[in-house]
């Protein structure tokens, strides 16, 4: 299944490896990848997701001696190569004489969904919580259980929701496994080898807040912001089937919204229906596919995933659980019923997710080549010109490596310049406390930045959530100290140099 995966990942990465380039998400992680090869912290130094994926692709980055943007994609080309051929040896496992064409079939099902590229990590995660957890019930021995804790820690270096929803989907496959069993004290004892093992596999993190400075309290404090906003995203409304526009929409697109909010009622529905069919097989002493026992517990937990933020970026770093499911469940059912529903399911995938895939924005030569980090991408028009703007503006305000501000949706302006953000929070899209703006300010004045530019839109088409809104102290610092320079070429970009 390695070779498989490998291929499949090869030839997408060959397709499209250099199409396309995000200032937002796929910048933040870059910035952060490059920090810590400059000895940064995440959390501590600069915002950031969890540790694991910095040091990750940092190593990586390091080994190649190349900090740019392909080194990065390569990083996570290689995790998303391992977390597919999780997923098909899964699948490979229940299939009837291992039939080529079904795990052909699966792998295009799975590497289409594996979108956006820079949230690799999350969507093989899920994949490889499935798998240790499928080791678990098929062989409950002591080792098993302390495995299946010790890669939900593990997921949790990388994501601590990811860590969540393995410690849930544990709990119910622990619960599950002493269904019917006469030992009153078994449930108790598997329990406390599983949270051996998470404690184990989250040790990195464990020796971080014991052995670097600073990091506690900001850990601590990311955990508490969180708790704070009672969010881990900003929400978007459910796209069910039937708020989809039939009569404004060209066909195509109206079926692929139609498909898509079909995919946000499967993984509800398999979810509750799975999870309930695996009990009642258990008490009945009814063998089940071991894979679909973990894949059944864990689709609602990823659900919470996909819902947090309901766009198709987010569908798809929940739907794994799912469509792993759905694949075990169909590979062992008799010809007439598996081949149409695969076939249908491969179908309704690639209509869904191939328009989203970057090598195809670039399939009618609408891209322009652009150099980053010594390599030439093709990117959308748009992008390369905010790339031409970012570039000028450094070349006469930000000179010799002085520093400048791209807030609130640009993280990858300071990857793509290889400057240091003047600010913490990278990313500033949610509000923050009077303190924090001001612990934010004070760190602006002591790097002088040469200019900033403001995204001034307002995100989602809140007005709450423009930059002047959730951040006015910072704001009004920059009006107070930076000149509004004429003729910005986008009427959302303000456009300021500093007045010293």
């Amino acid at each position: 299944m390695m070779a498989l995966a490998s291929i499949a990942v090869i030839a997408l990465f060959v397709w499209q490896g250099n199409n396309s380039f995000s200032l937002w998400d796929e910048g933040f992680l870059w910035y952060g990848a490059q920090r810590v090869m400059l000895g940064e912290v995440p959390i501590r130094d600069f915002m950031a997701y969890d540790p694991g994926r910095y040091y990750w692709a940092a190593a990586l980055m390091h080994l190649c001696g190349n900090n740019g943007i392909m080194v990065l994609r390569a990083a996570l080309a290689i995790f998303q190569a391992m977390g597919l051929s999780v997923g098909l040896l899964l699948i490979a496992r229940t299939v009837k004489g291992r039939s080529f064409v079904y795990l052909l079939l699966s792998a295009v099902i799975l590497i289409v969904w594996m979108y956006p590229r820079h949230k690799l990590f999350d969507i093989s995660l899920s994949i490889f919580l499935i798998g240790a957890l499928t080791h678990l019930v098929e062989k409950t021995s002591g080792r098993s259980y302390f495995l299946a804790g010790f890669v939900v820690g593990l997921a949790a270096v990388f994501g601590r929701n990811h860590g969540v929803y393995g410690a849930v989907g544990s709990l119910g496959i622990l619960c599950w496994l002493s269904i019917k069993r006469s030992d009153p004290t078994h449930l108790a004892r598997v329990l406390m080898l599983w949270s051996v093992g998470v404690l184990t596999g989250y040790s990195p993190i464990l020796l971080m807040l014991i052995l670097v400075p600073g990091f506690p309290a900001a850990f601590l404090e990311d955990v508490r912001y969180l708790f704070e906003v009672k969010a881990t995203n900003i929400p978007l409304p459910v796209p069910w089937p039937w708020s989809v526009s039939l009569t404004s929409l060209p066909a195509e697109d109206a079926i692929r919204g139609i498909l898509i909010g079909v995919f946000f009622m499967s993984i509800l529905v398999f979810g509750t229906f799975a999870t309930l069919w695996v009990v009642k097989q258990k008490l009945l002493r009814r063998p089940v596919a071991p894979a679909l026992v973990p894949a059944s517990f864990l689709t609602l937990p990823y659900a919470h995933f996909a819902f947090s933020r309901a766009d198709v970026s987010h569908l798809a770093q929940g739907v794994f659980p799912m469509l792993i499911g759905v694949l075990v469940l169909l590979s062992y059912q008799p010809g007439r019923i598996k081949w149409p529903l695969v076939l249908a399911l491969c179908v309704a995938s690639v209509w869904v997710m191939t328009p989203f895939q970057p090598g195809w924005e670039c399939r009618e030569a609408k891209c322009a080549e652009v150099k980053i980090s010594h390599s030439t991408l093709k990117i959308d028009p748009g992008t390369a010109q905010d790339i031409a703007l970012l570039r000028s503006l450094a070349d006469k305000y930000a000179k010799q490596g002085r520093g400048f501000i791209a807030a609130p949706f640009w993280p990858g302006a300071y990857a793509l310049l290889e400057q240091k953000s003047p600010m913490w929070e990278i990313y500033p899209l949610l509000p923050r406390s009077e303190a924090f703006e001001l612990d934010e300010i004070r760190r602006i004045e002591a790097s002088n930045p040469g200019f900033a530019l403001i995204y001034d839109m307002p995100l989602d088409e809140h007005e709450a959530l423009r930059f002047k809104n959730t951040h006015p102290l910072i704001y009004q610092y920059i009006l107070n100290n930076f000149t509004l320079l004429p003729g910005s070429p986008n009427p959302y970009y303000q456009i300021y140099r500093a007045k010293r």
